[in-house]
């Protein structure tokens, strides 16, 4: 491996390092200096990690735990009294998603009157627990999150829509809570940091309005807004996209380059997101160039292998195509990249040739929202396995 895809990589460990769930919950934890007992439920793909730092910090102090994450995203927790483990559905709930649902709203109810509980909350909580209305089906919600990774909606707008299908989501969760002391430390992976959307705002009313065009069957599941009981339930965001941008900025010029960090947030199809990177960086001065946000991919009827990560580096591949000395590094600070588990591509100037000598073409994997496979033929794909963080995606360009 090159110097130079050496260095993207350290700088995107680096941004990880900074934003790593036991890390920034241990710092919040001892800057609160929390006394008394506490019961502790963790969401999100960053779960595990989360419960870490609230374990190193708290120690016995913690009644009973739940940690509700992604399948294969809890391996470094091991089976302890106290502490109750569930696996579950991403990035499309299933079955495993509404049990989860169901033993976090025993773990409520089976908690004292005078308990207080830690929320630790980050992204992948909207499809990892779920509680449905009456009348909605596994099969419906199944369908209806498959349909909105698809859909090119935001985040916010998938989030506007799952709220109002499920009995736990937009301050739902808060009718288990009642009046019992909360805190909620929150890993955000929304634009805005918005705890009302992260995770589908599970303990924060919000009222973000329905996304246009939405098809009737969609409409026809959406249920009235009902009043919420008042709460005492704090949150808090812990890490974010600046937070490990600013890491990333730090150890790139500790490395001796020159950084541009872009103040706008990345947005939009992730093809042709990935194509003006790519332009840019072609023509761009010596240096790193970071941006963060969180793209769309509109996907055909049969799509094949990839994510919005490798398909918006593909796009930059193509614009690179020839370039000397410009790399361009896109993925998902979780660790995975749509449904796969791969957190995304590296790409350079001769990534387009190097899969074209497995028959590939740029373009038609595109198209056909194959990009994994293209990037595959080529080498460029980034694996790091389960983070424990989550802050949207991350996209480092090299000029050498």
């Amino acid at each position: 491996m090159g110097e130079a895809r050496q260095d993207l990589l350290e700088i995107f460990a680096a941004a990880l390092e900074a934003v790593r769930g036991d890390r920034v919950v241990a710092q919040a934890l001892q800057q609160a200096r929390l006394t008394g007992d506490w019961h502790v439920v963790a969401i999100g793909k960053a779960a595990a990690a989360m419960w870490q730092g609230a374990r190193e910090v708290l120690g016995g102090q913690i009644r009973a735990s739940l940690v509700i994450t992604k399948h294969g995203h809890a391996e470094a927790l091991s089976p302890q009294e106290g502490l109750e483990l569930i696996e579950s559905d991403h990035p499309v709930p299933g079955a495993a998603s509404l049990e989860a649902g169901r033993r976090l709203l025993d773990f409520l109810k089976r908690a004292p009157a005078d308990a207080r509980f830690l929320f630790l909350v980050s992204g992948g909580a909207s499809s990892l627990v779920e509680v449905l209305p009456e009348g909605m089906t596994a099969g419906q919600l199944a369908q209806l999150n498959t349909w909105l990774l698809g859909s090119g909606l935001d985040i916010a707008a998938m989030n506007a829509v799952r709220k109002r299908v499920s009995r736990i989501k937009g301050g739902g969760l808060l009718r288990w809570v009642g009046t019992r002391e909360g805190r909620c430390l929150l890993i955000s992976d929304v634009p805005g940091d918005d705890p009302a959307v992260i995770g589908s705002g599970l303990l924060v009313p919000g009222d973000a309005p329905l996304p246009d065009g939405l098809p009737d069957w969609v409409g026809a599941l959406i249920e009235a807004d009902a009043a919420l009981p008042s709460s005492s339930t704090r949150c808090e965001v812990i890490a974010n996209r600046t937070r490990a941008l600013e890491a990333a900025a730090e150890t790139a010029r500790q490395l001796g380059y020159r950084v541009e960090l872009a103040p706008d947030l990345l947005s939009g199809d992730a093809g042709a997101t990935g194509a003006a990177l790519g332009a840019r960086l072609r023509d761009a001065a010596p240096g790193v160039y970071l941006w963060g946000g969180e793209t769309t991919v509109r996907l055909p009827p049969q799509p094949g292998r990839g994510g919005r990560n490798q398909h918006l580096a593909l796009g930059a591949a193509r614009a690179l195509a020839g370039a000397a000395g410009a790399y361009l590094l896109a993925a998902g600070t979780d660790g995975t990249d749509g449904p796969t588990d791969d957190a995304g591509a590296l790409v350079d100037g001769q990534t387009t040739e190097r899969m074209a000598l497995d028959g590939i073409e740029a373009r038609d994997a595109l198209v056909r929202a194959d990009a994994g496979t293209a990037l595959e033929a080529a080498g460029d794909l980034v694996r790091t396995g389960p983070t424990g963080t989550n802050v949207m995606d991350l996209v480092i360009g090299l000029k050498t």
